[in-house]
């Protein structure tokens, strides 16, 4: 039982479950428009997405000295290291117009992590942290397969795009408001600026705003319109149970849990009709 434990503990901690969430939403994008990518991709965006998410959530502490650092945060930083080795390995394959792509949303998530400006990172900015994570997340499950297909940046793949930023930003607030116990006042994270119920009534309006611009898409679905508001109901269910105290895995597998179950949903559909 222990061993399960453990592993599991490590699947959560190594970003592996994120990384599935991530490639999850790739998946979704490519049902959307019927793309077809270089298969490379799925293992370039999987294990790219475990390298930037350990090296945002571990830079400071593996600046500590090896000596000090727990058997667990080791493995994890190998772990790290040999996902970084295979998504350079499978970047150098990839077209120029698909690495620049990936080389924008590479250097955002870098700068979140490392100090721009007079000792400061992206997310050390005030208010500012939510929106650059919704930004990387949506630019590499959106435009990366659309760049990497060669299809054209329509209209419907920016309104994608924007549905897709304002999903994650909804989807991140659960963390943001079992953080507000531990982020500092200057963050200013929204939760701390406008408290957890206008917090909350924002998730909800943007979910309604995704929703709604699905109905200015020149290529209109019902099927992807149908998956799209069973999971913007499903965020709205989840944002509204979210408090401060929460379970160890409520935000951590649950709610980065959504983003599998949306792809999960098109498969579904997709083998139904």
């Amino acid at each position: 039982m222990k061993l399960i434990y453990n592993a599991f503990n490590f699947y959560i901690s190594a970003s592996i479950h994120i990384a599935l969430a991530i490639l999850a939403m790739v998946g979704v994008t490519l049902f959307e428009y019927n793309l077809e990518v270089p298969f490379i991709l799925w293992p370039f965006v999987f294990f790219g997405s475990i390298t930037g998410y350990n090296f945002v959530k571990f830079a400071k502490i593996a600046g500590l000295k090896h000596s000090s650092l727990t058997n667990s945060f080791k493995l994890i930083q190998l772990f790290s290291f040999l996902c970084f080795g295979i998504t350079v390995f499978f970047a150098f394959q990839f077209s120029f117009k698909t690495l620049i792509t990936v080389g924008i949303f590479g250097l955002l998530t870098f700068f979140y992590a490392v100090p721009l400006l007079k000792q400061k990172n992206l997310r050390t900015f005030s208010g500012l942290k939510i929106f650059v994570v919704a930004l990387v997340w949506a630019g590499v499950t959106v435009f990366v397969p659309v760049i990497a297909s060669e299809m054209k940046l329509t209209l419907d793949v920016w309104l994608t795009f924007i549905q897709r930023f304002f999903i994650v930003v909804t989807l991140t607030l659960p963390f943001e408001i079992r953080d507000l116990q531990y982020d500092v006042s200057a963050l200013r994270t929204l939760p701390q600026q406008l408290g957890l119920k206008r917090t909350k009534r924002i998730g909800i309006f943007l979910l309604v705003v995704c929703v709604l611009l699905e109905g200015f898409k020149i290529e209109f679905s019902w099927e992807h319109f149908s998956c799209l508001f069973l999971i913007c109901t499903l965020i709205g269910r989840i944002l509204l149970v979210s408090e401060i105290k929460q379970t160890k895995y409520f935000a951590a597998f649950w709610v980065e849990s959504i983003p599998i179950i949306w792809f999960l949903l098109f498969l579904f559909l997709d083998e139904l009709f």
